[in-house]
């Protein structure tokens, strides 16, 4: 039976297909800190008590990529080169959402709108990866490798996004409801169409390795392109709503103790 449960054990039970998994996700978590960490930097003057979370924020991201970089090396395994076409987060600045990264090298202070611009990208892409380390957290809380992994991973997710929400509507309050409208349609309707991308790239690369049948990969695929007409539908409205969260003030207290994953 063809479920996410089994899907998923069926990659992480592969040394091949286990690595580019991780890698796929080490460099994305690791090119997150580093965006956070130049947007922290260059931070405008009216919101600079914004700068400390949005290095927590960094801070965060390069921690998952050292998880996910120690999970390979527990198997005696080393990270491989990841396939372009698989990188969501350098496809996301290629079609131009979120901010420049020719715009975060230079040493110039962010504008306010950037900051708006940076919080709907962060809440667009943080309701994504929310989302699929519940799903992981759910079907592999328990395993003994990776189950503590993906809770602490998933812990900080739900703290990034209710973080994104909050900063949102404070902004929007100030005056910029407008523009973050705008930013937030725009993001998520890119997102769901390189999510979708990515999704049949990188199953495209696990069916190679695993040695899926031509219908089981054509499974597969209509099965990713049917989320994305549901999302292209109603479901991207998920990711542009605005609440206040439960968890206030979530990236401005110390991280609760606990020791990183190694």
């Amino acid at each position: 039976m063809l479920s996410a449960k089994s899907l998923f054990q069926e990659i992480f039970d592969n040394d091949e297909s286990f690595r580019l998994f991780c890698s796929i996700a080490a460099s994305g978590e690791s090119q997150g800190g580093w965006e956070n960490g130049r947007i922290a930097a260059l931070m405008p003057e009216r919101e600079r008590a914004l700068a400390p979370k949005a290095a927590r924020h960094g801070a965060d991201e390069d921690k998952h990529g050292r998880i996910f970089n120690a999970l390979l090396r527990k198997r005696g395994l080393r990270p491989v080169d990841v396939p372009p076409e698989t990188d969501y987060t350098l496809l996301l600045e290629q079609r131009g959402i979120g901010l420049a990264h020719d715009k975060l090298r230079r040493d110039e202070p962010l504008t306010e709108h950037d900051v708006v611009v940076y919080l709907a990208h962060s809440r667009v892409t943080e309701q994504r990866a929310s989302e699929q380390m519940a799903v992981l957290l759910k079907y592999f809380g328990e395993h003994p490798d990776i189950g503590r992994a993906m809770a602490m991973i998933s812990a900080d997710e739900d703290n990034h996004l209710a973080y994104c929400h909050e900063e949102l509507l404070r902004l929007a309050a100030a005056g910029h409801g407008r523009a973050i409208h705008r930013a937030l349609r725009q993001c998520a309707l890119a997102e769901i169409r390189i999510h979708r991308d990515v999704s049949l790239a990188v199953m495209a690369h696990m069916g190679r390795i695993l040695g899926w049948s031509a219908a089981r990969g054509a499974l597969l695929a209509a099965g990713i392109r049917a989320m994305y007409a549901y999302e292209r539908a109603a479901g991207w409205h998920r990711m542009v709503s605005l609440r206040l969260p439960e968890h206030r003030d979530a990236l401005g207290k110390p991280p609760a103790p606990a020791p990183e994953y190694a």
